[in-house]
């Protein structure tokens, strides 16, 4: 892997068939009215720093301290041209090989064009190759790893250990029958053909380089694909830890009030979560008995180890989308300005691509090892985006030992475990490999055992879209191709991809958005937030058919807006998503676009970056603390003080911008909320949780930090506090906790709790940083946005911003 790397360090400067000046001929349909888009810190990705590694930067982060003051000028300024083919100065241009020519513009952006498909696809894999050859390596290990499930190791945290591992056969063999599922159908057939020119792209770039790197082959592809459905399009298999927090609530408060707890915490089904789209599409919002599940001892859990990668890193879930539809727009033609979050990283984990030929007319971003389509990007006539929609895929089940750990009981016999072997785990510097073989069940593979009521167990994982993911590729292959010819269609087409997205679409005429995942339909007996029975009375009956999907195109509110947050009412949360509750951070994107009454592309634009550089607890919660804390006088002028700078910032627009980079933010308000937060949730909840503050904090992450590194105001405790405060104050509530948790439901008391937590914070500012409280500042260094890796020095400020985001208009389409 080392000299690899070093070969292509060595192997970027070189140019194979370079004709500098060209001229390049684009593509002839393009119905693009505004077609703009941003990928920091740039398009190379190599381990030298050239001028395409970091020239995007400028452009992200120009935009941020605007807030929302964004003008027609400033898109041209900070976003780049993202229409087909070379605008401007060609850079240089490449043939490797006949009927296929590749054109970087001033970005370094490769526009390919084919004779073929084939020619495009074999383009596709040799600027991947190029431009991501050392992601394609880190990550190439780490997709098998997501595809087999192997228990006790993270995909995604072992790709960035740089850990070696080696396939078994039996792992390769599980990674060719998925792409067996392609030849069952033309569309399939001709994914498949697909891949294997892109394949054979990568590796003719490897030739000409003379690098010593193993040929890439289908199987990795698939490997590929499945790591991205592990990292971003999955959601739900934390059914275990959240049955120990549980049995801890029932411990400490009793086991009805303990549950009660428990029900409150986890907001499944919010009444007053923000949702995407108005109209109800319930899904497992009926009555659950339970009957199903098993409660684990807390404590109990013995997990599967390997010594690598073992906690889930937490994913960066930040992606979003505004869209206007006609009735809300200037013109009368919708407006598109969406992308995904997948972190901050150099070498960036996307990369851009404009293909054309053989039937293919696409420009957008991709991720390597799949990158032989765009995932999000633009056709002709369409843009689409995607968010992760976390709906719940994955489950475990708690399986009845028969007599030793290697039996278990299913329709009442008892069955052998069977043994998978993943290969050869590489030892670190000291350490022995390891083989890893792990036991499985019906429902997949075995993550561990612990008790129930005091009875050893095994614990078994079940995902719906296990050897399927390369079958979700047949919609992006749709949209690649222009497939789609309206909003209805797009639908069907986004329906192809099994994994949990939400999908956001925009035309000259619709605005649509659909939410996919191969979604189980599980008894009423089961109660999907807790660990299932895998007796074999319990099982998934099907899978929730298209019409039941949440979904709309043009809704009469005429937008469409995301942010990671529930779909539609009635859809409930999976047990790992605890942040639909009353706050959500979709609600700062909703109010920048609730004025002006008619948009433009800069006003979309504005909307989206006020609300990036927002507090959301300021902007939420300091309401519904005031009227808590103006009941009664501050312990001390200190606290009074600062009560009073969380208000004004609140009224002046709780922005965390630093715009004279001095190194803090500029408003002595976020100092204070920054030392205060923590104080004042945990005055909420402590009343009845007392000692499992800190296993909430582990379950649901605290969410304390507004940093993107730490999901940015995902929604943490901030319903919680904004619900439980309301409730107190006798405000309309819908659907309210039945716990009362500030004050244990004394207003006075919770009153007191908090001015206690505020003056605190006040106290620890005022040792740090002086008796005056409009000198405090919160440090904006902290948070400044960074690249992970360790390669890139370069920062940004901080924003709450999609790493790749597209502006989008169009003026006219094809014949519907």
């Amino acid at each position: 892997m080392k000299r690899a790397l070093l070969f292509a360090t060595a192997a970027a400067a070189l140019a194979v068939g370079t004709a500098p000046g060209e001229a390049a001929r684009g593509p002839r349909i393009d119905f693009a009215g505004v077609a703009r888009n941003v990928l920091p810190p740039g398009q190379a990705g190599d381990l030298g720093m050239g001028r395409h590694s970091v020239d995007q930067i400028a452009l992200h982060d120009g935009l941020t301290p605007l807030g929302g003051n964004v003008t027609a000028r400033d898109l041209n300024r900070f976003f780049k041209s993202a229409r087909f083919g070379v605008e401007g100065r060609v850079e240089r241009t490449v043939r490797p090989r006949a009927g296929l020519r590749i054109v970087r513009d001033r970005w370094g952006v490769p526009h390919v064009f084919g004779r073929t498909r084939a020619d495009v696809e074999f383009g596709a894999g040799w600027v991947t190759a190029e431009d991501r050859g050392l992601l394609l390596q880190l990550l190439r290990p780490a997709g098998r790893i997501a595809a087999l499930d192997v228990p006790g190791i993270d995909a995604f945290s072992f790709a960035l250990s740089g850990r070696g591992y080696t396939p078994s056969a039996q792992a390769e063999q599980r990674l060719r029958d998925s792409l067996a599922l392609l030849q069952r159908s033309r569309d399939g057939r001709q994914m498949l053909a697909d891949v294997r020119a892109y394949v054979a792209g990568i590796n003719a770039y490897h030739r000409a380089n003379s690098l010593p790197i193993d040929p890439w082959t289908p199987e990795d592809v698939a490997a590929m694909g499945a790591l991205i459905g592990a990292v971003f399009g999955a959601g739900g298999g934390d059914e275990t830890r959240r049955s120990l927090f549980l049995d801890a609530l029932q411990t400490k408060l009793g086991d009805e009030r303990g549950k009660v707890v428990f029900d409150d915490l986890r907001d499944r089904l919010n009444p007053e979560a923000p949702t995407t789209i108005a109209r109800a599409f319930p899904w497992e919002s009926g009555e659950r008995t339970g009957v199903g599940n098993a409660v684990l001892d807390d404590g109990s859990f013995d997990p599967v180890e390997y010594g690598v990668a073992t906690a889930p890193a937490r994913r960066p879930t930040m992606s979003n989308a505004l869209l206007v539809g006609r009735s809300r727009s200037a013109n009368g033609r919708p407006i598109f300005v969406a992308g995904p979050q997948t972190g901050q990283f150099y070498p960036q984990i996307l990369m851009e691509l404009d293909l054309h030929g053989g039937g293919i007319d696409v420009r957008g971003a991709a991720f390597p090892g799949i990158s032989f389509y765009v995932l999000i990007g633009r056709g002709k006539d369409y843009a689409w985006s995607l968010t992760s929609a976390t709906s719940d895929l994955i489950d475990e089940y708690v399986e009845e030992l028969c007599g030793d750990d290697t039996h278990y009981r299913y329709q009442g016999s008892c069955r052998e475990m069977g043994t998978f072997d993943a290969g050869i785990l590489r030892g670190a510097a000291g350490e022995p490999d390891r083989r890893l073989l792990f036991r499985t069940t019906v429902h997949g593979p075995v993550t561990g055992y612990a008790t129930v009521d005091g009875v050893r167990v095994a614990i078994s994982r079940k995902r719906a879209t296990r050897g399927r993911e390369l079958l979700s590729g047949l919609a992006w292959q749709d949209l690649n191709t222009n497939r789609p010819r309206n909003a209805r269609e797009f639908l069907r087409s986004a329906a192809r991809l099994e994994m949990s997205f939400n999908w956001f679409y925009a035309d000259d005429r619709d605005i649509a958005t659909y939410s996919t995942g191969r979604l189980p339909i599980r008894p009423s007996t089961v109660d999907p937030g807790l660990p299932t029975r895998g007796t074999g009375d319990f099982e998934w009956t099907g899978f929730l058919p298209f019409a039941r999907h949440p979904q709309a195109i043009s809704p009469p509110s005429g937008t469409i807006v995301n942010w990671n947050n529930r779909p539609a009412p009635g859809f409930t949360a999976a047990d790992d998503q605890w942040s639909y509750g009353s706050v959500q951070r979709v609600d700062l994107l909703r109010a920048g676009l609730a004025t002006p009454r008619r948009h433009t592309p800069a006003t979309v634009v504005a909307a989206m970056n006020r609300a990036a550089t927002q507090d959301l607890r300021s902007v939420e919660l300091t309401p519904v603390l005031a009227e808590v804390l103006q009941g009664g006088p501050a312990p001390s002028a200190r606290a009074q003080a600062a009560f009073q700078l969380l208000i004004d910032w609140n009224r002046e627009g709780s922005s965390r911008i630093d715009r004279n980079l001095d190194g803090r933010i500029d408003h002595a308000g976020a100092a204070v909320l920054e030392a205060a937060w923590r104080r004042l949730a945990d005055a909420v909840l402590a009343p009845v949780l007392g000692s499992l503050l800190p296993r909430l904090r582990e379950v649901h992450g605290g969410h304390d930090a507004p940093a993107p590194s730490a999901n940015g105001f995902g929604g943490g405790w901030y319903g919680y506090v904004d619900k439980d405060l309301r409730a107190l104050l006798g405000r309309p509530v819908a659907g309210p906790y039945r716990t009362r948790f500030c004050g244990a439901g004394d207003l006075s008391a919770c009153r007191a709790s908090l001015w206690a937590a505020l003056d605190a914070a006040a106290g620890e500012l005022e040792a740090a940083q002086g008796a005056d409280p409009a000198r405090w500042r919160a440090d904006a260094t902290a948070e400044r946005v960074r690249f992970s890796g360790g390669l890139l020095a370069r920062t940004m400020r901080f924003t709450n911003r999609p790493t790749f985001q597209q502006v989008m208009t169009f003026n006219g389409h094809r014949p519907r």
